[in-house]
């Protein structure tokens, strides 16, 4: 199995942060770098050129089913809740001006075959989430049968992409489909006191 521990030249110093599925990052510092590892998820690396404000985003599926919206409300493991939750953020953090926003997009890889082709979904989603916002994408890696580790530099907007063999592949795709499996968790039930 390739190892995902080696860093890039440039990337080893300061904060490594991992945003893990239905997360989302941003930050200023130029001491930060965000780390992911995707499968069939896509992770949005976006960032205001003028503010040097940048994040990320790691999201597992397109969109909720209405049922589960219904019950369960918005989720940033569901990609128009991240979306919009990165972006609004980073442009309150930023200039606030859309055109200063650079985008950058990876995964989306086929690496469960059992599955129905989720990173195909997710790819058509952000795509369209995009295009529809008038955002353009600066540059992507996505696609294919492969996973994927994402290193991204939030204030100078230096992304890293490296794919991961098969290994890698076969383990997150096994994490995929228990998850595709578990469904949406459950919430426990709250205790209220009133006075």
């Amino acid at each position: 199995m390739t190892s995902i521990s080696s860093t890039p030249t440039g990337f080893e110093r300061g904060d490594v942060i991992p945003v893990h599925q239905g997360e989302f990052q941003v930050s200023s510092d130029q001491q930060t770098t965000f780390s992911t590892v995707l499968g069939s998820c896509v992770a949005a690396c976006v960032r205001d050129t003028i503010a040097g404000v940048g994040g990320m985003n790691h999201f597992l599926l397109a969109e909720q089913s209405s049922a589960a919206r219904g019950k369960f409300g918005a989720s940033a493991r569901y990609g128009a809740f991240a979306m919009e939750q990165l972006i609004n953020r980073i442009l309150v953090e930023g200039t606030g001006d859309k055109s200063n926003l650079e985008v950058k997009l990876f995964g989306g890889g086929r690496i469960n075959t059992t599955l129905a082709d989720i990173g195909a979904k997710n790819i058509a989603f952000v795509r369209e989430f995009l295009r529809a916002e008038g955002y353009a994408v600066k540059s992507e890696d996505m696609g294919g049968s492969y996973a994927r580790r994402v290193l991204f530099k939030p204030a100078s907007g230096r992304a890293i992409c490296k794919r991961l063999d098969s290994a890698w592949g076969n383990t997150i795709g096994r994490e995929e489909l228990a998850i595709a499996r578990r469904g949406p968790a459950t919430r426990p039930a709250v205790e209220i006191e009133l006075f």
